[in-house]
C-alpha cells in the first residue's frame, strides 16, 4: 500500500447525549486526529436499525483524506468512540457515537478489527442515502456496483430523512 493519502468514507452515527452535536465534535476529532474532511453528506435521521426499542438516530458519511494505514485509522476511531463517550454493551445499542470506515480507496480487507468495505452497506439506507449524497458513482469494489445502483436494489424499508 502506498504511503501517501488515502481516501476513506466514514458513516458516523449517534442516538444519545444530543446526537447533532456528537457528530459535531466527532467531525473535529476526526479532522483533528485522523485527516482532513474533504465532503460532508447533510445530516440524516433514521429509526433505530436491529434493536429498535430506542431513540432515532443521526447519520452522517465523511469523505476524509487520511495518511493513517487502514487499520491504524480504525484503531484511532475507535480511540475516538471512546473518548467521547462511547460504551460498548449489545450490538445495535443505543451510543453516543458510532463511527465505521464504510470504503478505503477501492480496498478489499477481512482482519479481525476491519473487514473493508463494511459488509453492511448494501443492506442498509442510512449509509447509501449521505453516501449517494457524496459520490453516487462511487463502485463498491466488491459487489462491482455504483453506490446509486445499491441504493436501488436495497430492501431496506426505514425512513431515512434529511435533517
Amino acid at each position: 500500500m502506498n504511503s501517501g493519502n488515502h481516501i476513506a468514507f466514514l458513516l458516523l452515527g449517534s442516538n444519545l447525549e444530543e446526537p447533532a452535536k456528537q457528530l459535531k465534535k466527532a467531525n473535529k476529532l476526526i479532522s483533528e486526529h485522523i485527516g482532513k474532511v474533504l465532503k460532508k453528506s447533510s445530516v440524516y435521521k433514521t429509526a433505530a436499525w436491529g434493536l429498535t426499542d430506542q431513540p432515532d438516530f443521526l447519520n452522517q458519511v465523511l469523505k476524509i483524506s487520511t495518511l493513517l494505514e487502514p487499520e491504524a485509522c480504525m484503531q484511532t476511531l475507535l480511540e475516538i468512540e471512546k473518548q467521547m463517550g462511547r460504551v460498548r454493551t449489545t450490538p445495535n445499542a443505543p451510543r453516543t457515537i458510532d463511527i465505521d470506515i464504510l470504503f478505503y480507496d477501492d480496498l478489499i480487507l477481512d482482519k479481525p478489527l476491519l473487514t473493508l468495505p463494511h459488509p453492511a452497506i448494501a443492506k442498509r439506507k442510512f449509509v447509501l442515502i449521505p453516501m449517494f449524497e457524496l459520490q453516487k458513482l462511487y463502485i463498491h469494489p466488491v459487489l462491482n456496483k455504483t453506490v446509486s445502483e445499491l441504493l436501488n436494489l436495497c430492501t431496506d424499508s426505514l425512513n431515512v430523512s434529511k435533517m
